[in-house]
């Protein structure tokens, strides 16, 4: 059992006796000291006495609201972490709680494994904060396991990599294509205790969906046409180690059920094989897309989606991440000079604005390769401007203003008009049934620009000239048609 310094005291308030038992002998494995509230009044009370560390609240209460609980104490601790619960009736409700600031919420009847994977996921996830918190005086890192840049975001980032390193708990990496998703997760393993163990990494995207339980559990001989031999897979060759699961989102459902008893249980079966193996492996996922929205589309389990979503690292797109831009390729033409045998050492003015100007919606990978073509296909000391491509130089550049309309023709003299026909024009019937809607027109722009861009809502929303968040709300007005 953990000592008691390392056990959080939690605040159950809760008016059914009955249902507070339950849940006090779902939470009982856990580092737990629980006190039971039946009322606002006991709960406040005891908040006088000690604050807790965490609060299990619900939301209809004897003597009142427990929105009232919530608000009073998140005044007294802004971050303290609080999971509401609340009935089927009252989702509302719990939407209101939310915007007051609380954690999580639970629907009333809810599995012992949501309550506990849901408390220890907030608990986690405040302790990080203040951790952080703790640290943000500190001076700005210029950089951190492999990343370039001293951006504030970045900063940020650094931090949540350093923490959730020494822990066991499940990092989830989001951000556009080419942020360095993969790059975050050999940092958590390489600054943890398992960094002498294996780091394995699997992009779910990449591997045909017929085959990739084979790459993640193995196989054995004969399993399907092909396995002339027996595979370890994924699981075991990351024993001991990590494994880095990309793309995540893009898994198929039947095999996020398998990996969610995976996760919780530490054993898998290899593909064609009755035999249980278990292994000891720190999981990291990432993905380019809204986890969230995959579960309320139905692609992405939601009960892996709480197992997995415990640490997250939002990682920051190069747009946003100001002259880290600078750091960065002079970081590339160093090494591709280096690599190239050229001699190259610096950008010119010119060519740093224009760097600084473009939008750069492949992130650091574009900004890398862009780099890269000035080097391999010119030489000299000083990179200018006209040796970045083409698709850098235009969209750096501003763009030139709107040409002036041409003035209306003049007008004709006038004459007799002859009388207009008595018959309508079927021609002219005919031409207006071919008008569309605009809210169609509309739509299938976007929906053709988001497949476009594979799916990537930020990408698309910013070739749209849009924000991603009314992209979305399109999105979810014409799921509720």
């Amino acid at each position: 059992m953990a000592d008691r310094e390392a056990r959080h005291q939690l605040l159950l308030v809760e008016d059914s006796p009955s249902l507070a038992t339950v849940y006090q002998e779902y939470l009982r494995a856990g580092p737990y000291d629980i006190r039971h509230a039946h009322c606002i009044a006991d709960a406040l009370k005891f908040a006088d006495q000690a604050m807790p560390d965490g609060v299990l609240l619900d939301l209809r209460l004897p003597d009142g609201d427990g929105l009232s609980v919530l608000r009073e104490l998140r005044g007294r601790d802004p971050d303290l972490p609080v999971v509401v619960m609340t009935a089927h009736g009252s989702v509302t409700l719990a939407v209101e709680a939310m915007q007051a600031g609380a954690s999580d919420f639970l629907v009333k009847p809810f599995a012992p494994e949501r309550l506990t994977v849901t408390v220890a996921n907030v608990m986690e996830r405040a302790a990080l904060r203040r951790q952080v918190a703790v640290l943000a005086a500190g001076a700005p890192r210029q950089g951190f396991a492999g990343f370039i840049g001293a951006a504030p975001t970045m900063q940020a980032v650094y931090r949540i990599l350093e923490n959730a390193a020494a822990s066991r708990a499940t990092v989830f990496v989001t951000g556009e294509s080419g942020t360095g998703k993969e790059l975050a997760a050999e940092a958590v393993h390489g600054i943890s205790p398992r960094k002498t163990g294996p780091f394995i990494a699997i992009n779910c995207a990449a591997i045909p969906k017929d085959l990739i339980e084979s790459e993640v559990f193995g196989h054995v001989r004969g399993a399907f046409t092909g396995a002339v031999a027996d595979r370890i897979g994924a699981a075991r060759a990351a024993d001991g180690g990590t494994l880095f699961l990309d793309e995540i989102c893009e898994m198929d459902l039947a095999l996020q059920g398998k990996l969610l008893r995976f996760i919780q249980t530490g054993t898998f079966q290899p593909v064609g094989s009755g035999k249980t193996m278990q292994t000891d492996v720190r999981f990291v996922c990432a993905t380019n897309r809204d986890p969230l929205e995959e579960v309320r589309a139905g692609r992405f389990r939601e009960d892996l989606y709480y197992r997995l979503h415990v640490i997250p690292v939002p990682l920051p797109p190069l747009r946003d991440r100001g002259d880290d831009v600078l750091a960065l390729a002079e970081a590339f033409l160093a090494k591709s000079a280096a690599e190239e045998g050229k001699r190259f050492l610096r950008f010119d003015p010119e060519a740093r604005a224009t760097l600084l100007r473009h939008t750069w919606p492949g992130n650091v990978r574009e900004l890398e390769n862009a780099v890269r073509t000035a080097v391999v296909l010119h030489d000299g000391e000083v990179v200018t401007t006209a040796m970045l491509p083409a698709t850098v130089r235009e969209g750096g550049a501003k763009p030139a203003p709107a040409p002036a309309p041409p003035p209306p023709p003049p007008e004709p003299p006038k004459v007799q008009a002859a009388p207009p026909p008595v018959a309508p024009a079927p021609r002219a019937v005919e031409s207006t049934k071919r008008i569309r809607p605009l809210a169609d027109t509309e739509r299938e722009a976007i929906e053709e620009a988001v497949k476009l861009c594979g799916g990537n809502i930020a990408k698309a929303a910013a070739f749209l000239g849009i924000s991603p968040s009314t992209l979305y709300r399109k999105q979810e007005s014409w799921r509720r048609r």
